[in-house]
């Protein structure tokens, strides 16, 4: 095993958990076993819960300008011990370095933002009538939740972290019980940087706590980020306690490419998109939609999915689980009648014999009605479906339960925004695989992609981290009065 076995993160120090059930934490590049993480229980939320309710006492009543001082430490830490963690994220994930570094890269940006945040909820003030005031004040809401995924360990708590802890809350976070040691050097890192005891705790588990955090009366918001399936059973279980949920669910991100497409920009941002991060992610390209004669693009974007090869500029997938479901997808789609351009399935890295790789695979001729056209896939696999016109294009896309993502590759501008206010989608991309927003925009999909109002990341993220309190004062007595005061 190489690292110790983890523990939970209560109070500014290590707890070993109540629970003697443990779990083990598997790389996917190569199957070593990396630690073993413990699956608490109710008992252990309980402790955790008491040790941030204790923190927010002081950090809620700290200025903001104090606790962003925190961060802009942080930050400096994130640069500082950038090879750590991308080889965290690249030994527990299976992504390749150069992922693992874009991501800790992004989660600087995400600190950077929240370190703005005094200058974003300054609040209102107007003098409404004379002699009388009327104020707004952003405030904190208390002991929150976050819930992350595996496919990013180090920036998608760092959507959460940040920002609802600047904004004077305290937060517990549940790692993906198969990603946890991202998690824990962050912790780490924030302790360095001064922030005080029980300001963050990590309880790691399984779905025990999920479900826990979800019925916690001391918790009062909880933001989930997974997939369809469970983001529906957070939202509707914790909204069942009166929290403030927002669940951000699945993807099925369709590319809508038309003839007059430059072929290489295209081709490139196709199979980065569908490639990147070995397909698990919910912006990843999975479906394309060819309008018209498109087939020299197609023809290139095979070329280039050839170039993505596993094990070096193609990370491996998850789990052997996940692998084996991905490539059921394959073999499905070809007993339906669609064709494979080209084959990932069976791929094994020389000297990794034991990681879970999936190669690129692109497949043609899909139908909507297929499995590989409707559902997520989770993998680095595109599924071309074939349209005759924008409009058919656009139904394709429209009639997809989810709503993360769309992108639109042309070179007419005028094309191009008629699909972007028709595609049912969040974010746009146009000649972008990976429509991802930068700060200070926001992240969140539309539809079954996301369950609850606002989203976690940017501006709209204050919204959702804080409580509004209005203020209306009147000191000056002699004052004339209306119906205003």
């Amino acid at each position: 095993m190489k690292y110790a076995e983890i523990k939970n993160f209560i109070g500014g120090k290590y707890v070993s958990s109540s629970s003697n059930k443990t779990m083990d934490i598997i790389s996917p590049l190569d199957g070593t076993l990396l630690s073993k993480v413990p699956l608490s229980n109710n008992e252990d939320l309980n402790i955790a819960v008491v040790a941030a309710q204790k923190a927010f006492e002081t950090w809620s009543k700290t200025s903001i300008k104090e606790r962003v001082q925190i961060f802009y430490r942080y930050r400096a830490l994130l640069e500082k011990n950038m090879l750590e963690l991308s080889q965290l994220v690249q030994e527990e994930n299976g992504k390749t370095l150069d992922e693992a570094r874009a991501e800790v890269e992004k989660s600087i940006e995400l600190t950077e933002f929240a370190c703005s945040l005094p200058q974003l909820i300054g609040g209102e003030i107007l003098e409404v009538s004379k002699g009388v005031e009327c104020r707004t004040d952003f405030c904190p809401i208390g002991v929150v939740a976050s819930i992350v995924p595996f496919n990013f360990p180090s920036m998608v708590p760092n959507w959460t972290i940040p920002n609802a802890l600047a904004l004077g809350n305290t937060m517990i976070l549940k790692p993906s019980e198969i990603v946890p040691l991202s998690s824990i050097k962050i912790a780490e890192l924030l302790k360095e940087a001064g922030l005080p005891d029980g300001v963050l705790n990590i309880v790691n588990g399984d779905r025990e706590i999920v479900e826990a955090i979800c019925d916690h009366s001391g918790i009062e918001a909880v933001s989930f980020v997974g997939s369809t399936k469970i983001a529906k059973v957070v939202y509707a279980r914790a909204s069942a306690s009166f929290k403030r949920v927002l669940a951000l669910g699945g993807a099925k991100n369709h590319l809508i490419v038309l003839p007059d497409a430059h072929p290489t920009m295209t081709a490139t941002n196709v199979t980065a998109s569908m490639s990147g991060c070995a397909g698990q992610r919910c912006m990843a390209a999975s479906a394309m939609v060819a309008v018209g004669n498109v087939d020299h693009i197609i023809e290139q974007i095979c070329a280039e999915a050839k170039k993505v090869i596993p094990g070096e500029n193609l990370g491996a997938v998850i789990s052997q689980t996940a692998k084996e479901r991905i490539e059921n997808y394959i073999t499905e789609a070809e007993a339906q009648g669609a064709k494979i351009l080209v084959d990932g399935r069976n791929t094994i890295v020389k000297g990794k014999e034991k990681g879970t790789y999936v190669g690129p695979t692109v497949i043609d001729f899909v139908t909507p009605e297929m499995s590989v056209a409707k559902e997520e896939i989770f993998g680095p696999v595109i599924s071309i479906m074939r349209a005759k016109t924008v409009d058919e294009a656009l139904t394709i896309e429209n009639n997809n339960q989810y709503g993360n993502a769309a992108a639109v590759f042309t070179q007419d501008g005028g094309m191009a925004r008629y699909i972007i206010e028709h595609a049912s989608a969040g974010m746009i991309g146009v000649n972008i695989g990976v429509p991802v927003p930068r700060e200070p925009f926001s992240f969140g999909g539309w539809n079954d992609s996301k369950f609850g109002v606002g989203d976690l990341t940017g501006k709209s993220s204050i919204e959702f981290w804080t409580k509004l309190k209005k203020t209306t004062t009147k000191w000056n007595a002699q004052a004339k009065t209306n119906w205003m005061s």
